[in-house]
């Protein structure tokens, strides 16, 4: 009887063991793996129509994996539907109409290396807060629970914002 309970604590400190152990690899929140093999349907892009270019003397070079004028900018028709301008998009730099916005914002002063900054502190904060053993085996979720400090409550904004004053045209549905 004793050799079967020690079988049996073997067994369940390996499977704890092999729980535990990740080899060091950055901890993932969000488990939205796909499992299937076959093929992805929303990898086919319908394209526009095919069209003519105005003058087939001043072609450019072809590239190859380059663009063409009929190859869809999801970026480009996200800013036209918001309201915004492609062109703004495209160039770089900070518009003129935005330039007094930048200005107020960056007038603590401005990181460079932000970006790099906050991934790291990111990557430090996933290791600390990630998932546990049971949610390991069996591949749960726990994005929400990791940020839950971070988020937001969307209702307390709302009377937060409103009991001083701010007009609020559009307020998320309670839950």
């Amino acid at each position: 009887m004793s050799l079967y309970r020690l079988l049996a604590a073997a067994g369940i400190g390996l499977l704890t063991l092999s729980a535990c152990s990740r080899g060091g690899e950055v901890p993932a929140l969000m488990n939205a793996a796909s499992y299937r093999t076959g093929p992805d349907e929303f990898s086919i892009v319908p394209t526009g129509p095919l069209q003519a270019p105005p003058d087939f003397n001043t072609l450019p070079t072809p590239t190859p994996g380059g663009g063409n004028l009929v190859d869809p900018d999801p970026r480009a028709e996200a800013v036209s539907a918001l309201g915004g301008r492609v062109s703004a998009e495209r160039t770089s730099g900070i518009p003129s109409a935005d330039a007094g916005l930048v200005r107020y914002a960056a007038r603590n002063g401005v990181s460079e290396d932000i970006r790099t900054t906050l991934a790291a502190e990111d990557e430090d904060f996933r290791r600390s807060n990630g998932p546990r053993i049971f949610e390991r085996m069996f591949n749960t979720n726990v994005y929400r629970q990791a940020y839950e400090e971070q988020i937001l409550d969307p209702q307390a904004e709302l009377r937060l914002w409103r009991s001083r004053g701010v007009r609020t045209p559009s307020a998320p549905p309670a839950e």
